[in-house]
């Protein structure tokens, strides 16, 4: 009789944690759905996608910068490509530190690779060691951007948006 109460015992604590093991699995199956670029200009879409990418890619990174740019036909433009610009250049000219996340990209590849070489143009070799470079994009605009990261000693990767 003690045996048969212990037992069910066991079974009735171990429920929850049957439960919650469940819970985790079911959450990973959620997380890891393919994602599929926004078909449309929609800046906050492509800020959404872009951040999920990220998330999902973000293994072993302690400091996350993502670059962004608004559909090129808005006003702000210009604005907007300037200011992201510069606050790239800062980060690259510090110089990198182990861990560090850069992702460039937008709903425009090609902006988004030009903003990327601009950034690394007046890198200085070898000073991003341990810093990993994703761009989000098309394969097109990959290997002028990998081209311009590499020499800096930072690792690239290219995620392409689809």
């Amino acid at each position: 009789m003690k045996t048969t109460t212990r037992l069910l015992l066991i079974a009735c604590l171990s429920m929850p944690l049957l439960a919650a093991c469940n819970k985790q699995a079911e959450t990973a199956a959620v997380a890891e759905a393919p994602l599929a670029a926004p078909t449309t200009k929609d800046g906050a879409a492509w800020d959404t996608y872009l951040t999920e990418v990220v998330k999902r890619n973000i293994e072993g990174a302690t400091n996350v910068y993502l670059y962004t740019l608004p559909d090129p036909a808005v006003a702000t433009f210009q604005d907007e490509y300037a200011r992201q610009l510069e606050k790239a250049q800062s980060d690259v000219a510090r110089g990198g530190v182990e861990g560090t996340l850069l992702a460039f990209g937008s709903q425009d590849s090609a902006k988004s690779a030009d903003l990327a070489v601009a950034s690394f143009a007046q890198a200085a070799p070898g000073t991003m060691k341990g810093v990993r470079v994703m761009f989000i994009g098309a394969q097109a605009d990959a290997d002028r951007v990998k081209a311009a990261v590499e020499p800096s000693g930072a690792k690239f990767e290219f995620i392409e948006a689809k």
